[in-house]
């Protein structure tokens, strides 16, 4: 017989599959994530044996129990010669109907990491979820949920002040619904006619805190030196400038990821924030020196940086910020989210001779005209030489 936790450590895979309770009832693990009740019967129309399938509402919206009382009740309509489908298609729709926010939720969320979220965007949106939406919204039948109940969240959130969070938890709303209606459990998406002048404007802070001068960016990196922290936060912190990846993309380097006779760090297209393609990152000098000796301390983990409570997992990137904060780094001065455009700014001014279009190629930017119609693979060798200017300009200022 089935329990909870078997049913809710049931992974996908790339074809679904099916775990049997009894008396032909089963839960079908769909590729999606998404588990959906089954019941398998044969019944004798015309005395010749044929063999039917019904499926009914999904799981946890669809409990265990109630999933046995189904089909108790499809064997009793059996043994009176009636096929269940036509006398209960009322009640199966109803309670294929009782699918939950969360139920949609974890479905989306689960086809958007499999084809275009990286890991780490993947986590934050769940997290999000987890903490905003699912304590309000989660159990509720998604056809019952309200503008007013939308409108009163996110209400809710921005009375605390946290402007930037509103757009975020709306837009998952927004998209949560309207895969909803894609899927054909409810005719409209509410949140499309939510009001945009109900909600406080954030100001146009696009730009993370960052340095904006050879001066500013002297007085971070000697701060930086300064970090009292995990050894993995500590030399991550160090290679965060060098490296012009995003913070979450440096937390979650992986060994794989390295040629060191080539002096290359290939990223693959899904471990990039938003997945685009694979992303080299040429090891400059100092860099490759960091990493080679970081690699002889980190030998029984996949990750650069592991966590310090589990090798087998990354630090978060989260950690990071917190260690600058008590160095006396305030989130006005600079951010690590920042220090791609530190790099970007910096370069632009005092490092003439290295093109635009060769520094948005090493940030993984769009390159916009006729120089986006080439691979970025063809400036790999600008890049490397970039790569070893920009390392040894971060080094001088700290000498």
């Amino acid at each position: 017989m089935l329990t909870d936790i078997q049913i809710k450590n049931a992974k996908p895979t790339d074809k679904q599959y099916s775990i049997p309770d009894y008396g032909g009832l089963s839960i079908v693990i769909e590729p999606t994530g998404s588990k959906i009740w089954q019941h398998r019967f044969r019944m004798y129309p015309n005395g010749k044996e044929k063999a039917f399938v019904r499926r009914s509402g999904y799981y946890p919206s669809m409990s265990i129990k109630d999933a046995r009382a189904w089909r108790d009740n499809n064997k009793e309509l059996i043994s009176q010669g009636v096929t269940p489908s036509k006398k209960y298609a009322k009640l199966k729709q109803a309670l294929t109907d009782k699918v939950s926010f969360k139920d949609m939720f974890d479905n989306w969320h689960h086809i958007m990491k499999k084809q275009k979220w990286s890991d780490s965007y993947a986590n934050d949106v769940q997290q999000r979820a987890d903490l905003y939406i699912h304590p309000k919204l989660g159990r509720l039948p998604v056809d019952e949920i309200t503008i007013h109940m939308v409108r009163e969240l996110l209400l809710e959130i921005q009375d605390t002040g946290k402007l930037d969070t509103v757009d975020k938890i709306k837009g998952i709303i927004k998209r949560v619904l309207g895969h909803a209606v894609s899927r054909g459990v409810v005719d409209i998406n509410i949140a499309l006619s939510l009001s945009p002048d109900l909600f406080i404007k954030k100001k146009d802070d696009t730009h993370y805190a960052h340095a904006k001068t050879p001066q500013e960016l002297k007085e971070i990196l000697f701060k930086l030196q300064q970090v009292e922290s995990k050894q993995s936060v500590r030399t991550a912190l160090k290679l965060i400038p060098h490296l012009l990846l995003r913070p979450s993309e440096v937390a979650e380097l992986k060994w794989e990821y390295f040629d060191f006779d080539e002096r290359m760090i290939t990223i693959p297209a899904e471990a990039m924030k938003i997945k685009k393609k694979i992303h080299h990152v040429p090891l400059s000098n100092i860099t490759f020196l960091i990493f080679r000796n970081l690699k002889s301390m980190t030998l029984d983990s996949p990750y650069c940086f592991p966590s310090p409570t589990n090798n087998n997992k990354p630090i978060v990137a989260e950690s990071f910020n917190r260690a600058i904060r008590r160095v006396g780094i305030s989130k006005e001065q600079f951010t690590t989210h920042g220090n791609r455009h530190t790099a970007a700014t910096i370069i632009g001014n005092h490092l003439p001779h290295i093109r635009r279009d060769v520094v948005d190629a090493q940030l993984h930017h769009k390159i916009s005209g006729v120089s986006g119609i080439y691979n970025r693979a063809d400036y790999l060798e600008e890049r490397k030489t970039m790569m070893e200017d920009w390392s040894n300009y971060l080094n001088d200022l700290l000498t």
